[in-house]
């Protein structure tokens, strides 16, 4: 019965970062610094703790299907704009596509970048076309406008992932001005970075602004998505969507985190510190970042040569070698906590 799977399904899947636990097993280590998944280190507020809790006690009733509790806060906290949410943004990825792309449609991505855009797009028979970033991992404005002439939606990551690198508000309006279709901005990372993308939504009716409480939140492992739409979008992906979304819980906890500023100001503050510390003492070269993670080009080893050294030590980084488009000699290492820095630094010098 093998045979009745879709063909976009046989091949490999989405490559997950190896586990801290199965790595410290194998080589028999107390403990092992996680700087592969871009994770937060520092537990979630105590409000979104509290919220959750509190929440944890309804789950025998269906959450709201339209979540206007978190809907309201996002509204208070960040001002009148159109919302949606999903399972992590992954999820909201997912439903865009589904909302956006019949079979046969062109979806355009800048690469090399996250791959589950890829994916999912192909997932839905969508043609995808890949295009290239520039040597410094910039975008190119005007050869991406004319890679998505004709296509019903383009996805541009900035800070982009696993590069760091971020693209200007300046070259997203050229952008927006050159297309026929849908920009997906996917805005991830984009606390760490000091640029504040959504005055480009009061001018455009073709964007939408991805983000996620998975990282400056430290909500990771509970996958909540949400995205800034255009008004005329949002109804059909309410239809688009998986009914009950987000669950009880999930929502709840967002928007206690929503609520404490002062959580994700300290995080910020830390990230920049020691992202400026990679770039300087790094013996590496380190890609300019301007997420919670950098690029390290670890040649002449090739990435996954160099996790394998770097888990001898103890240290989990990600191997580049997935990402379509990125030569096969760079590493994403996260910030951890201070002694999962600390211990990077060490042991990089061995490579």
């Amino acid at each position: 019965m093998e045979r009745l799977v879709r063909e976009c399904f046989r091949s490999e899947g989405y490559v997950f970062a190896r586990k801290a636990e199965e790595i410290a097993k194998e080589r028999g280590l107390s403990r092992i610094a996680r700087l592969a998944s871009n994770e937060n280190p520092r537990p979630p507020s105590p409000l979104a703790v509290e919220l959750g809790c509190q929440a944890l006690q309804r789950v025998n009733r269906y959450p709201d299907e339209k979540v206007r509790s978190l809907l309201d806060t996002l509204e208070r906290h960040y001002g009148d704009y159109h919302f949606v949410t999903g399972v992590g943004m992954d999820g909201v990825i997912e439903t865009v596509i589904r909302t956006l792309v019949d079979p046969g449609d062109r979806v355009a991505i800048s690469v090399p970048t996250f791959s589950f855009y890829r994916l999912a797009a192909v997932a839905q028979g969508a043609r995808v076309e890949e295009v290239r970033r520039n040597a410094d991992f910039s975008v190119n404005a005007e050869t991406f406008v004319r890679a998505c002439r004709g296509a019903k939606l383009s996805f541009l990551c900035t800070p982009n992932n696993p590069t760091g690198t971020m693209t200007p508000p300046g070259e997203l309006e050229t952008i927006l001005e050159g297309i026929d279709g849908v920009l997906f901005l996917d805005n991830a990372y984009v606390e760490f970075s000091g640029v504040d993308y959504l005055p480009l939504l009061e001018k455009y009716e073709n964007l939408i602004i991805g983000r996620t409480m998975s990282k400056v939140y430290s909500l990771a492992g509970l996958r909540i998505g949400y995205a800034f739409v255009p008004g005329w979008l949002a109804p059909f992906y309410t239809r688009a969507a998986t009914p009950f979304t987000l669950n009880t819980v999930s929502s709840e906890t967002a928007r206690g985190a929503l609520l404490d500023r002062t959580h994700v100001e300290e995080t910020v503050a830390r990230v920049a510190v020691w992202r400026e510390r990679f770039v300087r003492e790094c013996p590496l070269p380190v890609t300019s970042s301007g997420a919670n993670f950098v690029m390290v080009d670890v040649a002449p080893h090739t990435g996954d040569q160099a996790v394998e050294l770097l888990a001898e030590q103890g240290v989990i980084v990600r191997s580049c070698r997935s990402f379509r488009g990125l030569p096969d000699h760079y590493v994403r290492v996260s910030i951890g906590e201070d002694w999962e820095n600390e211990l990077f630094l060490s042991a990089v010098r061995n490579l």
